[in-house]
Protein backbone atom coordinates (compact mmCIF):
# COMPACT_ATOMS: atom_id res chain seq x y z
CA UNK A 1 0.00 0.00 0.00
CA UNK A 2 1.60 3.56 -1.13
CA UNK A 3 1.65 6.26 1.22
CA UNK A 4 -0.30 8.37 -1.19
CA UNK A 5 -3.18 5.60 -0.34
CA UNK A 6 -3.54 6.01 2.63
CA UNK A 7 -3.42 9.44 2.59
CA UNK A 8 -6.07 9.52 0.12
CA UNK A 9 -8.24 7.43 2.92
CA UNK A 10 -7.56 10.05 5.99
CA UNK A 11 -7.59 13.18 3.24
CA UNK A 12 -11.34 11.61 2.31
CA UNK A 13 -12.25 10.76 6.15
CA UNK A 14 -10.69 14.41 6.94
CA UNK A 15 -13.17 16.46 4.41
CA UNK A 16 -15.82 14.69 5.52
CA UNK A 17 -15.28 16.48 8.93
CA UNK A 18 -14.45 19.67 7.79
CA UNK A 19 -17.35 19.47 5.54
CA UNK A 20 -19.12 18.94 8.53
CA UNK A 21 -17.80 21.65 10.54
CA UNK A 22 -18.75 24.17 7.27
CA UNK A 23 -21.98 23.55 7.60
CA UNK A 24 -22.44 23.48 11.09
CA UNK A 25 -24.34 26.36 11.97
CA UNK A 26 -21.66 28.21 13.88
CA UNK A 27 -19.84 31.77 12.74
CA UNK A 28 -17.44 31.99 10.39
CA UNK A 29 -14.34 32.54 12.64
CA UNK A 30 -15.45 29.63 14.96
CA UNK A 31 -15.61 27.36 11.79
CA UNK A 32 -12.90 28.43 10.26
CA UNK A 33 -10.82 27.60 13.54
CA UNK A 34 -12.67 24.09 13.94
CA UNK A 35 -11.76 23.18 9.83
CA UNK A 36 -8.37 24.53 10.80
CA UNK A 37 -8.06 22.07 13.81
CA UNK A 38 -9.21 19.51 11.57
CA UNK A 39 -7.19 19.87 9.49
CA UNK A 40 -4.15 19.63 11.80
CA UNK A 41 -5.50 16.70 13.04
CA UNK A 42 -5.06 15.00 9.68
CA UNK A 43 -1.60 15.85 9.10
CA UNK A 44 -0.84 14.44 12.74
CA UNK A 45 -3.02 11.09 11.62
CA UNK A 46 -0.98 11.04 8.04
CA UNK A 47 2.62 11.27 10.17
CA UNK A 48 1.17 8.72 12.44
CA UNK A 49 0.28 5.83 9.48
CA UNK A 50 2.37 2.62 9.79
CA UNK A 51 2.78 1.84 6.14
CA UNK A 52 5.14 -0.74 6.00
CA UNK A 53 2.84 -2.42 9.06
CA UNK A 54 -0.12 -1.90 6.87
CA UNK A 55 1.51 -3.50 3.65
CA UNK A 56 2.65 -6.53 5.81
CA UNK A 57 -0.90 -7.16 6.73
CA UNK A 58 -2.22 -6.57 3.65
CA UNK A 59 0.55 -9.04 2.47
CA UNK A 60 -0.85 -11.23 5.06
CA UNK A 61 -4.13 -11.55 4.06
CA UNK A 62 -3.63 -12.31 0.38
CA UNK A 63 -1.05 -14.90 1.25
CA UNK A 64 -4.00 -16.62 3.74
CA UNK A 65 -6.62 -16.33 0.52
CA UNK A 66 -3.69 -17.50 -2.12
CA UNK A 67 -3.62 -20.94 0.40
CA UNK A 68 -7.06 -21.36 0.33
CA UNK A 69 -7.70 -21.15 -2.89
CA UNK A 70 -4.80 -23.50 -3.93
CA UNK A 71 -6.31 -26.00 -1.13
CA UNK A 72 -9.58 -25.22 -2.81
CA UNK A 73 -9.11 -28.07 -5.83
CA UNK A 74 -11.56 -29.41 -7.75
CA UNK A 75 -11.09 -32.97 -5.97
CA UNK A 76 -12.36 -31.08 -2.77
CA UNK A 77 -15.07 -29.41 -4.36
CA UNK A 78 -16.09 -32.45 -5.75
CA UNK A 79 -16.39 -33.97 -2.36
CA UNK A 80 -17.88 -31.05 -0.54
CA UNK A 81 -20.77 -30.96 -3.16
CA UNK A 82 -21.40 -34.70 -2.50
CA UNK A 83 -21.87 -33.99 1.09
CA UNK A 84 -23.51 -31.33 0.16
CA UNK A 85 -25.72 -33.20 -2.11
CA UNK A 86 -26.63 -35.56 0.25
CA UNK A 87 -27.83 -33.33 3.12
CA UNK A 88 -29.91 -31.53 1.24
CA UNK A 89 -31.46 -35.04 -0.27
CA UNK A 90 -31.68 -36.30 3.65
CA UNK A 91 -34.03 -32.97 4.46
CA UNK A 92 -36.06 -33.27 1.29
CA UNK A 93 -36.50 -37.10 1.89
CA UNK A 94 -37.62 -35.54 5.93
CA UNK A 95 -39.88 -33.34 4.16
CA UNK A 96 -41.45 -36.29 2.28
CA UNK A 97 -42.20 -38.42 5.40
CA UNK A 98 -43.41 -35.24 7.32
CA UNK A 99 -45.97 -34.80 4.25
CA UNK A 100 -46.96 -38.69 4.13
CA UNK A 101 -47.32 -38.50 7.52
CA UNK A 102 -48.85 -35.70 8.53
CA UNK A 103 -50.06 -33.90 5.39
CA UNK A 104 -52.65 -34.26 2.37
CA UNK A 105 -52.10 -35.76 -0.71
CA UNK A 106 -52.09 -32.19 -2.13
CA UNK A 107 -48.81 -31.46 0.49
CA UNK A 108 -47.19 -35.46 -0.13
CA UNK A 109 -47.51 -34.27 -3.52
CA UNK A 110 -45.66 -31.21 -3.55
CA UNK A 111 -42.72 -32.93 -0.96
CA UNK A 112 -42.57 -35.36 -3.57
CA UNK A 113 -41.54 -33.33 -6.36
CA UNK A 114 -39.38 -31.27 -4.27
CA UNK A 115 -37.35 -34.69 -3.36
CA UNK A 116 -37.16 -35.45 -6.99
CA UNK A 117 -36.25 -32.12 -8.12
CA UNK A 118 -33.65 -32.80 -5.34
CA UNK A 119 -32.62 -35.86 -6.35
CA UNK A 120 -32.22 -34.57 -10.15
CA UNK A 121 -29.99 -31.14 -9.51
CA UNK A 122 -27.90 -33.06 -7.22
CA UNK A 123 -26.96 -35.46 -9.69
CA UNK A 124 -26.35 -33.20 -12.54
CA UNK A 125 -24.32 -30.46 -10.38
CA UNK A 126 -22.19 -33.53 -9.43
CA UNK A 127 -21.87 -34.96 -13.12
CA UNK A 128 -20.95 -31.51 -14.11
CA UNK A 129 -17.97 -31.09 -11.31
CA UNK A 130 -17.23 -35.07 -12.49
CA UNK A 131 -16.42 -34.29 -15.68
CA UNK A 132 -14.85 -31.22 -15.18
CA UNK A 133 -12.36 -32.65 -12.74
CA UNK A 134 -11.05 -34.99 -15.28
Amino acid sequence: MSKGKGGKFLLGATLGAALGVLFAPAKGSETRRALKKTLDDLVDKVEEVDLEEVRDLFDEKIDAIRAELEDLNKEKVTKIAKEKAKDVKNKAEELFELAKEKGTPVLEDAAKEVLEKVVQTSEETLKKLESKKN
